[in-house]
Protein backbone atom coordinates (compact mmCIF):
# COMPACT_ATOMS: atom_id res chain seq x y z
CA UNK A 1 0.00 0.00 0.00
CA UNK A 2 1.50 4.00 -0.89
CA UNK A 3 0.96 6.18 1.57
CA UNK A 4 2.40 9.90 1.09
CA UNK A 5 4.50 8.12 -1.82
CA UNK A 6 5.84 5.34 0.42
CA UNK A 7 5.15 1.89 0.57
CA UNK A 8 4.03 -0.11 3.32
CA UNK A 9 3.04 -3.06 4.21
CA UNK A 10 0.50 -5.10 7.15
CA UNK A 11 2.18 -6.43 10.30
CA UNK A 12 3.08 -10.27 9.90
CA UNK A 13 0.54 -12.53 11.14
CA UNK A 14 -2.43 -9.70 11.01
CA UNK A 15 -5.26 -10.22 9.24
CA UNK A 16 -9.13 -9.79 9.68
CA UNK A 17 -11.55 -13.15 10.30
CA UNK A 18 -12.80 -14.01 7.22
CA UNK A 19 -16.61 -15.12 8.91
CA UNK A 20 -19.99 -16.19 7.00
CA UNK A 21 -21.01 -12.62 6.14
CA UNK A 22 -17.40 -11.97 4.21
CA UNK A 23 -18.34 -14.79 2.59
CA UNK A 24 -22.33 -13.47 1.61
CA UNK A 25 -20.27 -10.12 1.15
CA UNK A 26 -18.13 -11.92 -2.05
CA UNK A 27 -20.37 -14.16 -3.26
CA UNK A 28 -22.49 -10.74 -3.80
CA UNK A 29 -19.88 -9.32 -5.86
CA UNK A 30 -18.11 -6.95 -2.71
CA UNK A 31 -15.25 -8.17 -0.58
CA UNK A 32 -14.85 -6.41 2.67
CA UNK A 33 -11.43 -8.41 3.37
CA UNK A 34 -10.00 -6.69 1.01
CA UNK A 35 -11.25 -3.12 2.49
CA UNK A 36 -10.82 -4.16 6.15
CA UNK A 37 -7.10 -4.73 5.06
CA UNK A 38 -7.06 -1.43 3.55
CA UNK A 39 -8.07 -0.24 7.03
CA UNK A 40 -6.42 -2.06 9.25
CA UNK A 41 -2.99 -0.98 7.37
CA UNK A 42 -3.81 2.63 7.48
CA UNK A 43 -4.33 2.21 10.93
CA UNK A 44 -0.95 0.69 12.09
CA UNK A 45 0.83 3.02 9.37
CA UNK A 46 0.08 6.10 11.64
CA UNK A 47 0.68 4.24 14.31
CA UNK A 48 4.57 3.76 13.50
CA UNK A 49 4.72 7.51 12.30
CA UNK A 50 3.76 8.97 15.68
CA UNK A 51 6.46 10.37 18.13
CA UNK A 52 6.63 8.45 20.72
CA UNK A 53 4.22 9.10 23.42
CA UNK A 54 1.84 10.99 21.60
CA UNK A 55 -1.08 10.19 19.27
CA UNK A 56 -2.40 11.35 16.36
CA UNK A 57 -4.75 13.57 18.00
CA UNK A 58 -1.41 15.04 20.29
CA UNK A 59 -2.33 13.62 22.79
CA UNK A 60 -0.34 10.93 25.04
CA UNK A 61 0.72 7.64 23.71
CA UNK A 62 -1.94 4.99 23.66
CA UNK A 63 -0.63 1.64 24.96
CA UNK A 64 -0.48 -1.10 21.84
CA UNK A 65 -2.94 -3.40 23.82
CA UNK A 66 -5.44 0.10 23.57
CA UNK A 67 -4.05 1.05 19.88
CA UNK A 68 -4.80 -3.00 19.08
CA UNK A 69 -8.18 -2.64 20.43
CA UNK A 70 -9.22 0.31 18.47
CA UNK A 71 -8.22 -1.19 15.47
CA UNK A 72 -10.37 -3.98 15.86
CA UNK A 73 -13.34 -2.25 16.95
CA UNK A 74 -13.69 -0.19 13.70
CA UNK A 75 -12.59 -3.19 11.67
CA UNK A 76 -15.57 -4.51 12.86
CA UNK A 77 -17.64 -1.53 12.24
CA UNK A 78 -16.75 -1.52 8.88
CA UNK A 79 -17.83 -5.17 8.39
CA UNK A 80 -21.34 -4.66 9.47
CA UNK A 81 -21.63 -1.71 7.67
CA UNK A 82 -20.67 -3.66 4.66
CA UNK A 83 -23.28 -6.22 5.12
CA UNK A 84 -25.80 -3.76 5.53
CA UNK A 85 -25.22 -2.38 2.28
CA UNK A 86 -24.56 -6.22 0.52
CA UNK A 87 -27.95 -7.36 2.69
CA UNK A 88 -29.94 -4.72 0.86
CA UNK A 89 -28.26 -5.18 -2.82
CA UNK A 90 -29.00 -9.15 -1.93
CA UNK A 91 -32.83 -7.93 -1.50
CA UNK A 92 -32.58 -6.13 -5.04
CA UNK A 93 -31.37 -9.02 -6.85
CA UNK A 94 -34.27 -10.76 -5.19
CA UNK A 95 -36.99 -8.71 -6.12
CA UNK A 96 -39.61 -9.41 -9.15
CA UNK A 97 -38.70 -6.38 -10.99
CA UNK A 98 -35.05 -6.85 -10.89
CA UNK A 99 -35.73 -9.93 -12.36
CA UNK A 100 -38.53 -8.58 -14.77
CA UNK A 101 -36.25 -8.56 -18.02
CA UNK A 102 -34.77 -11.77 -17.90
CA UNK A 103 -37.94 -13.68 -17.40
CA UNK A 104 -39.94 -11.61 -20.17
CA UNK A 105 -37.15 -12.75 -22.50
CA UNK A 106 -37.98 -16.39 -21.03
CA UNK A 107 -41.51 -16.07 -21.78
CA UNK A 108 -40.67 -14.68 -25.24
CA UNK A 109 -38.67 -17.81 -26.10
CA UNK A 110 -41.12 -19.94 -24.90
CA UNK A 111 -44.45 -18.46 -26.24
CA UNK A 112 -42.37 -18.93 -29.79
CA UNK A 113 -41.47 -22.64 -28.90
CA UNK A 114 -45.28 -23.28 -28.07
CA UNK A 115 -46.71 -21.22 -31.29
CA UNK A 116 -44.48 -23.18 -33.13
CA UNK A 117 -45.56 -26.82 -32.20
CA UNK A 118 -49.26 -26.03 -32.55
CA UNK A 119 -48.23 -24.86 -36.15
CA UNK A 120 -46.27 -28.10 -36.86
CA UNK A 121 -49.65 -30.13 -35.12
CA UNK A 122 -51.79 -28.29 -37.38
CA UNK A 123 -50.44 -29.68 -40.64
CA UNK A 124 -51.79 -32.91 -41.84
CA UNK A 125 -49.36 -35.88 -41.41
CA UNK A 126 -49.39 -38.15 -44.88
CA UNK A 127 -47.21 -41.51 -45.23
CA UNK A 128 -46.93 -42.51 -48.98
CA UNK A 129 -46.00 -46.67 -49.59
CA UNK A 130 -43.64 -44.72 -52.64
CA UNK A 131 -42.10 -41.71 -53.87
CA UNK A 132 -44.71 -40.44 -57.04
CA UNK A 133 -47.26 -40.68 -54.49
CA UNK A 134 -45.70 -38.61 -52.06
CA UNK A 135 -45.00 -35.50 -54.63
CA UNK A 136 -48.26 -35.65 -55.52
CA UNK A 137 -49.11 -34.92 -51.93
CA UNK A 138 -46.93 -32.11 -51.54
CA UNK A 139 -48.49 -30.90 -55.01
CA UNK A 140 -51.40 -30.73 -53.80
CA UNK A 141 -51.17 -30.13 -50.12
CA UNK A 142 -49.09 -27.90 -49.93
CA UNK A 143 -48.05 -26.17 -46.70
CA UNK A 144 -50.41 -27.79 -44.83
CA UNK A 145 -48.68 -31.73 -45.35
CA UNK A 146 -45.94 -33.11 -43.43
CA UNK A 147 -45.08 -36.21 -45.97
CA UNK A 148 -42.70 -38.93 -45.30
CA UNK A 149 -42.36 -41.69 -47.78
CA UNK A 150 -41.39 -44.81 -47.20
CA UNK A 151 -39.33 -46.02 -50.35
CA UNK A 152 -36.61 -43.68 -51.28
CA UNK A 153 -37.00 -44.52 -55.03
CA UNK A 154 -34.10 -47.13 -55.75
CA UNK A 155 -36.50 -50.16 -54.00
CA UNK A 156 -39.10 -52.89 -55.14
CA UNK A 157 -42.21 -51.59 -55.50
CA UNK A 158 -43.35 -54.83 -54.02
CA UNK A 159 -40.38 -55.30 -51.68
CA UNK A 160 -40.04 -51.74 -49.90
CA UNK A 161 -37.43 -52.83 -46.64
CA UNK A 162 -39.47 -52.56 -43.37
CA UNK A 163 -37.64 -50.70 -40.83
CA UNK A 164 -38.54 -50.23 -37.09
CA UNK A 165 -38.21 -46.19 -37.85
CA UNK A 166 -41.37 -46.47 -40.12
CA UNK A 167 -43.74 -48.12 -37.04
CA UNK A 168 -44.02 -44.68 -34.53
CA UNK A 169 -44.22 -42.14 -38.20
CA UNK A 170 -47.18 -44.29 -38.83
CA UNK A 171 -48.51 -44.54 -35.61
CA UNK A 172 -48.82 -40.58 -35.95
CA UNK A 173 -50.20 -40.27 -39.25
CA UNK A 174 -53.31 -39.25 -40.16
CA UNK A 175 -53.16 -40.21 -43.82
CA UNK A 176 -51.58 -43.89 -45.77
CA UNK A 177 -51.16 -43.22 -49.03
CA UNK A 178 -51.22 -46.25 -51.67
CA UNK A 179 -50.49 -47.79 -55.24
CA UNK A 180 -53.38 -50.44 -54.75
CA UNK A 181 -54.00 -53.23 -56.39
CA UNK A 182 -51.86 -55.42 -53.86
CA UNK A 183 -48.88 -53.76 -55.06
CA UNK A 184 -47.55 -53.24 -51.47
CA UNK A 185 -48.77 -56.72 -50.20
CA UNK A 186 -45.11 -58.16 -49.17
CA UNK A 187 -44.76 -54.94 -46.50
CA UNK A 188 -47.26 -52.71 -45.70
CA UNK A 189 -49.86 -54.89 -44.28
CA UNK A 190 -47.33 -55.53 -41.47
CA UNK A 191 -46.66 -51.99 -41.04
CA UNK A 192 -50.33 -51.18 -41.09
CA UNK A 193 -51.14 -53.68 -37.90
CA UNK A 194 -47.44 -52.53 -35.93
CA UNK A 195 -48.58 -49.03 -36.08
CA UNK A 196 -51.83 -49.67 -33.59
CA UNK A 197 -53.10 -46.71 -35.71
CA UNK A 198 -56.94 -47.02 -36.45
CA UNK A 199 -57.36 -44.22 -38.51
CA UNK A 200 -54.99 -45.58 -41.15
CA UNK A 201 -56.37 -49.54 -41.20
CA UNK A 202 -58.16 -50.92 -44.35
CA UNK A 203 -61.75 -49.13 -44.77
CA UNK A 204 -60.63 -46.74 -42.65
CA UNK A 205 -60.51 -42.81 -43.69
CA UNK A 206 -56.86 -42.33 -43.47
CA UNK A 207 -56.39 -45.15 -45.53
CA UNK A 208 -56.07 -43.68 -49.02
CA UNK A 209 -56.02 -45.87 -52.22
CA UNK A 210 -54.92 -44.26 -55.39
CA UNK A 211 -56.15 -46.73 -57.33
CA UNK A 212 -59.88 -46.05 -56.95
CA UNK A 213 -60.91 -45.23 -60.43
CA UNK A 214 -58.61 -46.90 -62.18
CA UNK A 215 -59.31 -50.18 -64.53
CA UNK A 216 -56.26 -52.61 -64.08
CA UNK A 217 -54.94 -54.56 -67.22
CA UNK A 218 -53.11 -58.28 -67.15
CA UNK A 219 -55.75 -59.33 -64.28
CA UNK A 220 -54.96 -63.31 -63.48
CA UNK A 221 -56.54 -66.02 -63.44
CA UNK A 222 -55.33 -66.79 -59.97
CA UNK A 223 -54.51 -65.06 -57.31
CA UNK A 224 -51.89 -67.83 -55.40
CA UNK A 225 -48.58 -65.90 -54.55
CA UNK A 226 -47.39 -69.38 -54.57
CA UNK A 227 -46.80 -68.95 -58.29
CA UNK A 228 -44.75 -65.56 -57.65
CA UNK A 229 -45.31 -62.24 -56.89
CA UNK A 230 -47.93 -62.05 -59.10
CA UNK A 231 -50.61 -59.29 -59.34
CA UNK A 232 -53.01 -60.31 -57.70
CA UNK A 233 -55.86 -57.53 -58.91
CA UNK A 234 -53.99 -57.00 -61.94
CA UNK A 235 -50.92 -55.01 -63.07
CA UNK A 236 -50.65 -52.27 -60.43
CA UNK A 237 -47.79 -49.88 -61.96
CA UNK A 238 -50.10 -47.61 -63.92
CA UNK A 239 -48.39 -44.41 -62.37
CA UNK A 240 -46.11 -44.89 -65.52
CA UNK A 241 -48.84 -43.73 -67.59
CA UNK A 242 -49.14 -39.77 -66.27
CA UNK A 243 -52.93 -39.88 -67.77
CA UNK A 244 -53.94 -42.51 -64.68
CA UNK A 245 -51.68 -40.32 -62.90
CA UNK A 246 -54.01 -37.51 -62.68
CA UNK A 247 -56.89 -40.47 -61.17
CA UNK A 248 -54.22 -40.96 -58.15
CA UNK A 249 -53.97 -36.97 -57.92
CA UNK A 250 -57.93 -36.95 -57.31
CA UNK A 251 -58.16 -39.54 -55.07
CA UNK A 252 -55.45 -37.80 -52.30
CA UNK A 253 -57.19 -34.32 -53.28
CA UNK A 254 -60.34 -35.66 -51.78
CA UNK A 255 -58.59 -37.52 -48.70
CA UNK A 256 -57.44 -34.21 -47.92
CA UNK A 257 -60.39 -32.33 -48.05
CA UNK A 258 -61.76 -35.08 -45.83
CA UNK A 259 -59.40 -34.52 -43.52
CA UNK A 260 -59.11 -30.92 -43.42
CA UNK A 261 -62.27 -29.33 -44.94
CA UNK A 262 -60.83 -26.12 -43.84
CA UNK A 263 -58.32 -25.97 -46.00
CA UNK A 264 -60.44 -26.93 -48.74
CA UNK A 265 -59.92 -23.77 -51.30
CA UNK A 266 -55.95 -24.02 -51.24
CA UNK A 267 -56.15 -27.80 -51.93
CA UNK A 268 -58.66 -26.48 -54.63
CA UNK A 269 -56.31 -24.09 -56.08
CA UNK A 270 -52.56 -26.25 -55.73
CA UNK A 271 -55.05 -29.27 -57.68
CA UNK A 272 -56.20 -27.67 -60.33
CA UNK A 273 -52.72 -26.08 -61.07
CA UNK A 274 -50.85 -28.80 -60.94
CA UNK A 275 -53.26 -30.48 -62.66
CA UNK A 276 -53.16 -28.08 -65.65
CA UNK A 277 -49.11 -28.34 -65.43
CA UNK A 278 -49.18 -32.18 -65.88
CA UNK A 279 -51.92 -31.54 -69.05
CA UNK A 280 -49.22 -28.95 -70.53
CA UNK A 281 -46.38 -32.05 -70.32
CA UNK A 282 -48.59 -34.90 -71.62
CA UNK A 283 -48.97 -32.98 -74.58
CA UNK A 284 -45.33 -32.58 -74.34
CA UNK A 285 -44.34 -36.03 -74.15
CA UNK A 286 -46.86 -36.95 -76.89
CA UNK A 287 -45.09 -35.14 -79.43
CA UNK A 288 -41.72 -36.26 -78.04
CA UNK A 289 -42.82 -40.00 -78.31
CA UNK A 290 -43.26 -39.86 -82.00
CA UNK A 291 -40.16 -41.53 -82.70
CA UNK A 292 -41.12 -44.52 -79.98
CA UNK A 293 -44.33 -45.09 -82.04
CA UNK A 294 -43.95 -49.24 -82.28
CA UNK A 295 -41.20 -49.69 -81.03
CA UNK A 296 -40.73 -52.94 -79.68
CA UNK A 297 -38.64 -53.20 -75.87
CA UNK A 298 -38.31 -55.83 -72.61
CA UNK A 299 -37.88 -54.87 -69.24
CA UNK A 300 -36.58 -57.05 -66.41
CA UNK A 301 -39.79 -56.56 -64.43
CA UNK A 302 -43.50 -55.74 -65.91
CA UNK A 303 -43.44 -52.60 -64.75
CA UNK A 304 -44.84 -50.75 -68.63
CA UNK A 305 -47.51 -51.54 -69.81
CA UNK A 306 -49.51 -49.05 -69.31
CA UNK A 307 -46.51 -46.44 -70.13
CA UNK A 308 -46.24 -48.69 -73.28
CA UNK A 309 -50.16 -48.44 -74.24
CA UNK A 310 -50.24 -44.69 -73.52
CA UNK A 311 -47.08 -43.91 -76.01
CA UNK A 312 -47.77 -46.19 -78.72
CA UNK A 313 -44.71 -48.06 -77.88
CA UNK A 314 -44.53 -52.55 -78.41
CA UNK A 315 -43.95 -53.93 -75.08
CA UNK A 316 -42.50 -57.68 -75.69
CA UNK A 317 -42.24 -59.44 -72.56
CA UNK A 318 -39.70 -59.60 -68.90
CA UNK A 319 -35.99 -60.81 -68.37
CA UNK A 320 -38.01 -62.11 -65.55
CA UNK A 321 -39.80 -65.50 -65.68
CA UNK A 322 -43.20 -64.18 -63.53
CA UNK A 323 -43.58 -61.58 -61.61
CA UNK A 324 -40.80 -62.17 -58.56
CA UNK A 325 -39.44 -65.20 -60.17
CA UNK A 326 -35.94 -64.72 -61.57
CA UNK A 327 -35.40 -65.96 -64.99
CA UNK A 328 -34.17 -69.40 -65.96
CA UNK A 329 -31.03 -69.97 -68.35
CA UNK A 330 -33.98 -71.60 -71.21
CA UNK A 331 -36.20 -68.23 -70.51
CA UNK A 332 -32.67 -66.19 -71.43
CA UNK A 333 -31.97 -67.81 -74.33
CA UNK A 334 -35.16 -67.94 -75.59
CA UNK A 335 -35.41 -64.62 -74.72
CA UNK A 336 -32.33 -63.51 -76.73
CA UNK A 337 -33.42 -65.43 -80.02
CA UNK A 338 -36.80 -63.50 -80.27
CA UNK A 339 -34.82 -60.41 -80.15
CA UNK A 340 -32.28 -61.25 -83.06
CA UNK A 341 -35.44 -62.50 -84.64
CA UNK A 342 -37.85 -59.79 -84.18
CA UNK A 343 -35.19 -56.82 -83.97
CA UNK A 344 -35.73 -55.44 -80.72
CA UNK A 345 -33.53 -52.70 -79.78
CA UNK A 346 -33.99 -51.66 -76.56
CA UNK A 347 -34.09 -53.56 -72.90
CA UNK A 348 -35.10 -51.77 -69.92
CA UNK A 349 -33.32 -51.80 -66.34
CA UNK A 350 -35.25 -50.55 -63.55
CA UNK A 351 -32.83 -49.21 -60.74
CA UNK A 352 -33.32 -52.32 -58.46
CA UNK A 353 -32.29 -54.86 -61.12
CA UNK A 354 -28.46 -56.13 -60.98
CA UNK A 355 -27.35 -54.99 -64.31
CA UNK A 356 -25.26 -58.43 -65.28
CA UNK A 357 -28.10 -60.21 -66.57
CA UNK A 358 -29.74 -57.51 -68.35
CA UNK A 359 -26.41 -56.28 -70.12
CA UNK A 360 -25.57 -59.60 -71.32
CA UNK A 361 -29.45 -60.17 -72.61
CA UNK A 362 -28.80 -56.29 -74.70
CA UNK A 363 -25.18 -57.62 -75.94
CA UNK A 364 -26.18 -60.86 -77.30
CA UNK A 365 -29.07 -59.65 -78.79
CA UNK A 366 -28.11 -56.98 -80.66
CA UNK A 367 -29.91 -54.10 -78.10
CA UNK A 368 -29.50 -50.98 -76.30
CA UNK A 369 -29.60 -51.28 -72.35
CA UNK A 370 -31.15 -48.41 -70.85
CA UNK A 371 -31.71 -47.89 -67.07
CA UNK A 372 -34.86 -46.40 -65.92
CA UNK A 373 -36.37 -45.05 -62.92
CA UNK A 374 -39.77 -46.12 -61.73
CA UNK A 375 -40.39 -43.21 -59.35
CA UNK A 376 -38.85 -40.24 -58.79
CA UNK A 377 -35.68 -40.62 -56.69
CA UNK A 378 -34.57 -43.59 -59.05
CA UNK A 379 -31.37 -41.95 -61.03
CA UNK A 380 -29.88 -38.76 -60.18
CA UNK A 381 -31.75 -35.59 -61.22
CA UNK A 382 -35.65 -37.15 -61.14
CA UNK A 383 -36.85 -35.67 -57.49
CA UNK A 384 -40.16 -35.41 -58.65
CA UNK A 385 -43.01 -37.30 -60.81
CA UNK A 386 -42.27 -35.22 -63.93
CA UNK A 387 -38.60 -34.73 -63.42
CA UNK A 388 -39.20 -38.68 -63.91
CA UNK A 389 -41.11 -38.88 -66.55
CA UNK A 390 -39.42 -36.45 -68.15
CA UNK A 391 -36.11 -38.70 -67.46
CA UNK A 392 -37.80 -41.69 -69.30
CA UNK A 393 -38.81 -40.27 -72.37
CA UNK A 394 -35.44 -38.27 -73.00
CA UNK A 395 -33.75 -41.63 -72.27
CA UNK A 396 -35.72 -43.53 -74.87
CA UNK A 397 -35.96 -41.21 -77.66
CA UNK A 398 -32.26 -40.98 -77.36
CA UNK A 399 -31.99 -44.97 -77.15
CA UNK A 400 -34.19 -45.02 -80.33
CA UNK A 401 -32.32 -42.16 -82.50
CA UNK A 402 -28.68 -43.80 -81.52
Amino acid sequence: MCLNGQRFSLTPGFSPVTSGVEVQNRFNGFDPGEQAVETARSLHVSRTRLKPGVNEMGHPYLSKKIERKNCFMKLKSFTAAASRQNAANFEKKMNPAFRRKPLRLFGIVLALLCAAQIHAAEKIRVVTTLTDLADLTRQVGGDHVDVFSLATGIEDTHGVPMKPSFVPVLNRADLVVLVGFDCEHAFLPALLEASKNPRIQFGHPGYVDCSQGITPVDVPKSTDHSAGDVHPYGNPHYMLDPVMAKTAVQNIYKALVATAPQYEADFTRNRDAYLAKLDAKIAEWEKEAAPLKGVKFVSYHEHWPYFAERFGMDYVGTIELRPGIDPTPHHITELIERMKTEHIPIVVREPQFPEKVPALIAKQGGATLVKLPIMPGGVPHTDTYIEMMDYIMHTLVAAVQK
